[in-house]
């Protein structure tokens, strides 16, 4: 009887999948000398509806990677579905980077490059089409100009 108890309170939890984008060697310059560090941008997603970029700095590799995963679950945001896929085109614009989304018909697929389709997928969208506009080839900005995009949708 008490077990049963137990698993009504437990709230299952959500699971997240999470991708490492990118980690990146930067160094601080001081008057003692360059400081190393590394930064990380992780895509924290549950392929349900909730996706969010995290960006994070830490003295190794792995710290930086933690401290982004903590940093995407913070900023999770909610994407509205139409079937398998998004209700409407959307633009968006982060720095110098320029996204497009398209929706598309179902059993299309993922038709993104790089940043856009990790995103998608970990999001849980199945048929979209989309195209980087901006010149710049900067994962992190592009990551952050496809997260305002799907921030604009409407249900």
């Amino acid at each position: 009887m008490r077990n049963d108890n137990e698993q009504l309170r437990e709230k299952p939890k959500q699971e997240f999948e999470s991708k490492l984008l990118e980690v990146a060697r930067v160094t601080r310059v001081t008057t003692a000398g360059k400081q190393l560090r590394f930064r990380a941008v992780v895509i924290v997603g549950n392929k349900l509806g909730k996706v969010g970029v995290g960006v994070s700095k830490g003295k190794d590799v792995s710290q930086a990677v933690e401290k982004a995963t903590k940093a995407a679950k913070k900023n999770l945001i909610n994407v509205p579905f139409k079937g398998d896929t998004i209700p409407c085109d959307v633009t968006a614009k982060f720095g110098a980077a320029r996204i497009l989304l398209r929706p598309q018909m179902k059993g299309r697929g993922l038709v993104a490059g790089s940043v856009i389709r990790v995103i998608c997928h970990l999001a849980g969208i199945k048929d979209i089409s989309s195209k980087i506009l901006g010149r710049t080839r900067n994962k992190l900005n592009n990551a952050r100009a496809t997260i305002l995009a799907l921030k604009k949708l409407k249900h």
